[in-house]
C-alpha cells in the first residue's frame, strides 16, 4: 500500500513539475525576435542558397519566433563594414568572415582563414570543436560587442586569372584583388602585388585592366557568378585560402533570444556548415570537369609548390600574429592540432 501510494505521488509531483516547467515557456513563445542578418553572396550564388534554406530551418524550428530578414550583395553596407554595422546597431548580424576584421586585432586572422593551413573544412571545424577553437574565437568577438554562432566553409579557394598560374614563378607581378589582412603579406612574399578591394568591385576591375585576376571564392562560386566569362584560368584543387564562414550576432541582440532559440541557431548553423562542405565538395569537382569545355584552364599545382607556399604561409603566421597575445595563442593552437591531424611536421 505505501509502495503504491509513493509511487502516485511521485508521478503526480513529476507531472505537477513538467507543468510546472512549460507554463514560462508557452508564455514566451508569443515573442517572436527579428534579426537583420547581411550576406556579401548573392541569393543566386551556390553559397546564397545554402544561406537561405538556413534562414528556413531557423525560422521552421523557431515557429517563427525568429523572423531573419536577409540582406544579400553587400546591400546595407560594404562587405569589411558588417562586422561594426552589427555590432553598433545598424543591422543585427553578418554572414561574411572574421579575416576583415585585423585591423582590430591580427587574431581574427587565424579565426578567418587561415592560409595555406587546413586542407578541408572538415579539419578546421574540428579544430574549433574539439581542439578549443571555437571559445577562444568567441571570447575574442566578444570583445568587440558580437558573438559567434558558428562557421561554414565551403572548402579550398581557386585563384581566377587572365594569365597562366600553373606555379609559384606565374605569380611574379601578378595584380589580382585579395581580402585584408595576411593574405596580401603572403603573396608579396611570393612576388605578387595584391590590391585590397570589396567583392563588389571584382568586375569592374577585371574588365579596366586594374587587376588580372582575384581571389574570390570557391570554383563553384567563381562559376555561378560567371567570373570565368571574364578570365579563362583558374587553380584546383585550391591550396592558398580556406575562409571560415561565420554568422556573428550583435551580443545583446544575441543574448536577448531565450536558450532554446540560441539552440536553434546553433544546430541550424552545424547543418549550414556539414551541408555547405558536402555540396562544395561536389559542385567544385562537377565544375572543375565542366571548365574545360567552356575554354577555362584549370591549373594543378604540384606537391612540391603547394608545400613550398605552406612554408612560406607558415612563417607569415608567426610574422602576422607577433604583438597579439591572442594571436599568438591561435597561431601555436593550430600548429599543435595540424601536428596531430599529421599537416605539418
Amino acid at each position: 500500500m505505501t509502495s503504491t501510494r509513493t509511487t502516485s505521488f511521485a508521478l503526480t509531483f513529476v507531472a505537477a513539475a513538467l507543468a510546472f516547467s512549460a507554463a514560462p515557456a508557452s508564455a514566451q513563445d508569443d515573442k517572436v525576435y527579428t534579426l537583420r542578418i547581411q550576406s556579401h553572396y548573392s541569393p543566386e550564388q551556390t553559397s546564397g542558397k545554402l544561406a537561405q534554406e538556413f534562414v528556413d530551418d531557423v525560422e521552421l524550428m523557431s515557429q517563427g519566433q525568429i523572423d531573419i530578414e536577409m540582406f544579400w550583395s553587400s546591400s546595407v553596407v560594404k562587405t569589411v563594414e558588417a562586422f561594426d554595422a552589427a555590432a553598433t546597431g545598424i543591422i543585427d548580424g553578418e554572414m561574411v568572415g572574421a579575416s576583415n576584421q585585423t585591423g582590430k586585432d591580427t587574431a581574427f586572422q587565424f579565426v578567418g582563414d587561415v592560409m595555406g593551413g587546413y586542407d578541408t573544412p572538415y579539419q578546421a571545424h574540428a579544430w574549433g570543436r574539439l581542439a578549443g577553437g571555437f571559445d577562444m574565437a568567441n571570447e575574442l568577438y566578444n570583445e568587440y560587442d558580437m558573438e559567434l554562432v558558428g562557421w561554414w566553409i565551403y572548402g579550398q579557394e581557386s585563384l581566377s586569372s587572365g594569365a597562366p598560374i600553373a606555379g609559384p614563378a606565374d605569380l611574379e607581378n601578378w595584380k589580382f584583388r585579395s581580402p585584408p589582412g595576411m593574405e596580401t603579406m603572403i603573396f608579396e612574399n611570393a612576388g605578387a602585388k595584391p590590391i585590397v578591394m570589396d567583392f563588389t568591385e571584382v568586375f569592374s576591375a577585371l574588365e579596366t585592366k586594374i587587376i588580372d585576376g582575384a581571389d574570390y571564392s570557391g570554383l563553384a562560386n567563381n562559376r555561378s557568378i560567371g567570373l570565368y566569362d571574364l578570365v579563362k584560368h583558374a587553380t584546383y584543387p585550391g591550396f592558398h585560402s580556406m575562409p571560415m564562414d561565420h554568422l556573428a550576432i550583435n551580443k545583446n541582440k544575441w543574448d536577448e533570444l531565450p536558450e532554446h532559440l540560441q539552440r536553434i541557431m546553433h544546430v541550424a548553423m552545424e547543418k549550414l556548415a556539414l551541408r555547405t562542405a558536402i555540396t562544395f565538395e561536389v559542385e567544385n569537382a562537377r565544375a572543375a570537369a565542366e571548365l574545360p569545355e567552356e575554354g577555362v584552364t584549370i591549373h594543378t599545382w604540384s606537391d612540391e609548390d603547394r608545400k613550398a607556399f605552406r612554408a612560406n604561409a607558415q612563417e607569415a603566421w608567426v610574422e602576422f600574429a607577433a604583438g597579439s597575445e591572442k594571436a599568438e595563442a591561435m597561431v601555436a593552437s593550430h600548429k599543435e592540432f595540424m601536428q596531430t591531424l599529421g599537416i605539418i611536421d
